[in-house]
């Protein structure tokens, strides 16, 4: 019989933050003094061509960009009738390999939210003109 269930956790509240694995304070241990001077000299291997010092440095030393900026060039949102206008942008830059996939569908998800707002504005504001006129008669 297992003392827990599938699924939970021992320690919900998990490894304190900045906690390290014992081998990781251990290498570091082994490394103390040592770290700048190998440092530096992967830096000189990768600048003399060492694929393997390059390959190092843009894995460990450079953070990895998960998203990068977006920049198109949007045309202006007056209404939801404009909202097609955008749309087809964001599909020719999709196209034509200006925008991954992902982008242009995380575009077209903002632009949907955005539409739902302008619907919901305007749905409001036209159900408020009728009950002013209903009230009015």
């Amino acid at each position: 019989m297992a003392k827990w269930q599938k699924g939970q956790s021992g320690n919900p509240s998990g490894k304190p933050k900045g906690c390290k694995h014992k081998a990781t304070r251990a290498a570091l241990k082994l490394l103390e003094g040592d770290l700048e001077a190998i440092t530096k000299k992967c830096i000189n291997a990768a600048k003399k061509g060492d694929l393997a010092a390059i390959k190092l440095i843009l894995d460990k030393f450079i953070p990895v960009a998960r998203e990068l900026p977006i920049t198109l060039k949007l045309p202006k949102i007056g209404g939801v009738a404009d909202v097609p206008k955008v749309l087809n942008v964001i599909l020719k830059a999709v196209a034509a390999g200006e925008l991954t996939t992902e982008q242009g569908q995380s575009l077209a998800a903002m632009l949907e939210a955005y539409r739902k707002g302008i619907e919901t504005t305007e749905l409001e504001a036209r159900i408020s003109a009728l009950e002013q006129q209903g009230e009015n008669q």
